[in-house]
């Protein structure tokens, strides 16, 4: 760690980054927050797929672009190779959230999930007993926004029975919906300015970012900004106050990725209704500049 500061023992927690890091542009800045975040003891990260062929994969490869230009050697895992449905195999990434989460430790464990949530889903079903000892942040679902879905939700429709297992299941979870994943507003030009001169991991992402919202797969993009959208996972876990939220009953996923209430006996999970996107931004950049002067 390159910061001038770090944090009390007390307060450190444990960390495990799930991500679809290859399959849009933001995961990887996120990414970079929790590497450069000194409360977090990052344990590793696991790649995510993201619903199609090979995407762990990519995901995985990412992840290993991220950590060299840091020159971190942070343990990277293959996770599940697709939906809970689709892969009956017990990946790495799995069983080592359920090493992490069975482990005896005084610090508490965090799971930050970046994307479908099938690694988390398939580590309950192996070992539910974990489910009392882990706290999971999950950036998916539209949350208690009833009614018609306003857009196919990308992470929760990746895997939408993972989705409903996670959520009916008992678990600690911290959610962040579209709602708020979407307010982490960023320009491509503050970007360049900013984030890019940050040495090679710096330059990595802006590049990355640009080729990405140059593709046909960003047709859904508004041009020339981005929402961080990753970003709320890393940041409620290093403050769990930089946003409000209250505790409902578990959302239910429908196949359009819409919220049905879940009604009564479903569990209560926290739901996250805003965050401070100035607060997310200003960490990660200022987290950049020192790591690239240092």
């Amino acid at each position: 760690m390159r910061l001038g500061f770090d944090v009390v023992e007390s307060k450190k927690i444990r960390v495990i980054i799930d991500t679809d890091a290859a399959c849009e542009a933001d995961d990887p800045f996120a990414i970079v927050q929790g590497l450069l975040s000194p409360k977090l003891i990052v344990r590793g990260i696991v790649a995510e797929h993201f619903a199609c062929p090979g995407s762990v994969e990519a995901s995985y490869k990412e992840m290993e672009t991220i950590v060299s230009l840091m020159k971190m050697d942070t343990p990277l895992y293959m996770g599940q190779a697709g939906r809970l449905s689709e892969d009956e195999q017990v990946s790495e990434g799995v069983r080592f959230i359920i090493e992490e989460a069975m482990a005896d430790s005084d610090k508490p464990l965090f799971v930050l999930c970046q994307g479908a949530i099938t690694n988390v889903a398939k580590a309950l079903l192996v070992k539910p007993e974990i489910k009392n000892r882990m706290t999971i942040v999950w950036i998916g679902t539209h949350g208690v926004h009833y009614g018609e879905a306003p857009f196919r939700e990308f992470n929760s429709g990746n895997d939408i029975e993972a989705a409903n297992l996670v959520l009916s299941g008992g678990a600690d979870i911290w959610l962040i919906p579209s709602y708020v994943y979407t307010t982490i507003t960023i320009g491509l030009a503050e970007i360049e300015r900013r984030i890019a001169p940050c040495g090679e991991i710096g330059r990595h992402l802006f590049e990355n970012m640009v080729n990405y919202n140059m593709s046909e797969q960003a047709s859904w993009t508004q041009g020339e900004s981005w929402s961080l959208g990753d970003s709320p996972a890393i940041a409620v876990a290093i403050n769990p106050g930089c946003g409000h939220f209250s505790y409902v009953p578990a959302p239910v996923v429908m196949e359009d990725t819409s919220s049905k209430e879940g009604g009564e006996g479903r569990p209560l999970i926290r739901v996250y209704r805003d965050v401070d996107s100035r607060y997310i931004l200003e960490d990660l950049i200022a987290k950049l500049e020192i790591f690239a002067k240092k």
